[in-house]
């Protein structure tokens, strides 16, 4: 037997499995740490990919708009905020021309306290600071229609700037292909409609993991953000100890493409077979805040399991669900197809999020180790749990007391490919 440790929330679980039945544990590659991140940053921005360096794009006088994670994505913005505040500022652009941009998409509005963390208290106290409010009409301004129907509309803060900067990590993403990029604007300061419009595509085949170009989410948000493009792109890639790995600054798309290649090598993880039970843990808070994030883990684990398989999903989710609309849709449907039937017949931003977790239900069972309800997590599909050990029992009645296991402690990072 060995112990074998898993994120939840602010914690470590534990838990003692036979050593023989463990066929693998998903970690990324391991990629260098990066030792001094605000060298490597200031690097970037001194020699962007397919760009001027970042000083000569200002000029002294100008207002600037910064685009900016909020507390679901993690991409260390405290770091890099006073960086890019500093380059401004010598260039003769003032704390006071300069706004930071919170990208919700259709997520709650940040707290004054969360804001500050995100940023760091230094830059925070510099700049005034917004959250892209996605229902507040009078925040958005019209900027054009895309080939796909979506009417974009985005916040006016941004929109109303002489300059744009998109930052935030770079992950794999199911149904957008990847994160970061274009993302900070459309999904991340557009309306809740232009949002609706655009991730109504997700329901084409080609909206999957890993792809771009094709991928009609993706072209259609490509689109949008060139009717109001970003001056300049700071995305980073971080490993499972939030810790940086790569930086890549310059031109939105060829610097986005570029740091999509790095986590490719960085997070895709060749396994040799599927496992009957995978163990998965999303890496603790804030990637478990709940069932909205731990979404990604799950698409994940889905890939490393046997049809018919079992996944145990250890997700604090301690704010829930993350949408009333996914709480009323698990309330409304009893099925897994009448979940489906509903998002294909009346599109709407939460109960897609359910169609997303519910559809990977038919290849597995998901066993959720969670701060939820019992009664609530049954109405999402799940089986609750209430510690590893019930879990493996259950999957051990189902599967053999000799099924084979594969680990993810990682499991919104690592994305297992079958060799």
């Amino acid at each position: 037997m060995k112990t074998y440790s898993f994120h939840y929330g602010d914690q470590m679980i534990d838990c003692s499995l036979d050593e023989k039945r463990i066929i693998g544990e998903l970690h990324m590659a391991e990629t260098p740490v990066i030792e001094d991140p605000e060298a490597a940053i200031k690097e970037a921005l001194a020699h962007p990919i397919d760009s001027k360096p970042f000083k000569e794009l200002f000029k002294a006088g100008e207002t600037v708009a910064i685009i900016a994670n909020d507390t679901t994505r993690i991409a260390n913005t405290h770091v890099f905020m006073p960086i890019i505040l500093d380059e401004l500022n010598e260039v003769g652009i003032p704390d006071e021309n300069i706004k930071i941009i919170f990208a919700l998409g259709t997520h709650r509005d940040m707290t004054e306290a969360e804001m500050i963390s995100e940023v760091g208290i230094e830059a925070a106290g510099r700049v005034a600071m917004y959250n892209s409010s996605s229902k507040k009409k009078e925040d958005f301004v019209h900027v054009g229609t895309t080939s796909f129907g979506t009417d974009v509309w985005l916040n006016r803060h941004v929109v109303e700037a002489d300059h744009i900067i998109c930052t935030g990590s770079v992950v794999h993403h199911f149904f957008a292909g990847f994160g970061g990029g274009r993302k900070a604007i459309l999904p991340g300061v557009a309306s809740y409609e232009t949002i609706r419009q655009n991730h109504s595509l997700m329901l084409d085949d080609k909206a999957t993991l890993g792809h771009l170009e094709g991928n009609p989410i993706y072209d259609d948000q490509m689109e949008g953000v060139a009717m109001c493009p970003p001056t300049f792109l700071l995305n980073v890639v971080l490993n499972g100890e939030k810790e940086f790995t790569g930086v890549f600054a310059g031109d939105y798309i060829a610097a986005h493409k570029t740091a999509c290649d790095f986590v490719n090598s960085q997070n895709g993880v060749v396994i040799e077979r599927q496992a009957p039970i995978v163990i998965a843990s999303t890496g603790g808070y804030p990637k478990d805040i709940n069932i909205y994030q731990s979404q990604k883990t799950m698409d994940n684990a889905v890939r490393a399991v046997a049809p018919g398989g079992v996944v145990i999903l250890l997700a604090e989710c301690r704010e829930g669900s993350g949408s009333p609309i996914f709480d009323e849709t698990v309330n409304d449907f009893h099925s897994i197809q009448a979940i489906e039937d509903s998002v294909r017949r009346d599109f709407q931003i939460g109960r897609h999020k359910a169609y997303a977790v519910t559809r990977l239900m038919k290849k597995a069972d998901f066993y959720l180790m969670s701060s939820l309800d019992d009664e609530y997590a049954r109405k999402a599909f799940f089986t609750p749990v209430h510690s590893l050990e019930e879990a493996l029992k259950l999957a051990e009645a189902k599967l053999g007391k000799d099924a084979e296991i594969l680990l993810m402690p990682h499991g919104s990072y690592t994305v297992p490919i079958l060799k």
